[in-house]
């Protein structure tokens, strides 16, 4: 039996270059996890539609279980870990997602987090029906989605406030859920 041949991959993850040598059916996600070392992002139903795998494409949500990584030769890959401050402190949407406790198990939300630091690249004031059809397309088993939405909302003001602020330079602002109380 001879062993199935491999290609050179050359991507950058969180802005790091990289080469990765892989088979040509190993999907993106398994590259990320395997090859690259970044377990951040998580494999779910294997079929794209639980979004837990989703990372960013040259900016772009892309559910990395249905991709090959042969595919993403040359492209800018962002994952759950590429999300954060430029101070390496939480990003946007990881600081509301804190703020809103919005997760529980955990399982889901590498790919709701590049998904809403993708959507709010182009909506900066989402409402809250805006929000909801931002997150569509990932499922979460344990929340009930109220925390993610208010994360959304959360996350969007942190970054209408702080932009690109280091985040140990950020003012506290207070987190409300939808309706106004603040989280427990």
């Amino acid at each position: 039996m001879t062993a199935e041949p491999t290609h050179d991959v050359a991507l950058s993850i969180n802005g790091v270059p990289r080469l990765l040598r892989v088979p040509a059916r190993r999907l993106l996600s398994d590259a990320i996890r395997g090859e690259a070392g970044l377990t951040g992002t998580h494999v779910g139903c294997e079929h794209g539609v639980c979004g837990a795998c989703t990372v960013l494409l040259d900016g772009a949500p892309v559910r990395s279980c249905l991709m090959f990584a042969v595919s993403a030769d040359g492209a800018e890959i962002t994952t759950t870990e590429g999300c954060r401050s430029a101070d390496g402190g939480l990003g946007p949407a990881q600081q509301a997602f804190w703020d809103c406790h919005a997760l529980q198990c955990g399982f889901c939300t590498p790919g709701f987090i590049t998904t809403i630091t993708a959507f709010l690249e182009g909506n900066d004031d989402p409402t809250e029906e805006e929000a909801r059809e931002a997150i569509g397309g990932n499922l979460c088993r344990c929340t009930g989605y109220q925390n993610i939405v208010a994360a959304v909302l959360r996350a969007a003001e942190i970054k209408r406030r702080h932009g690109d602020t280091p985040s140990r330079d950020r003012a506290p602002v207070a987190a409300t859920t939808p309706g106004g109380a603040a989280p427990p």
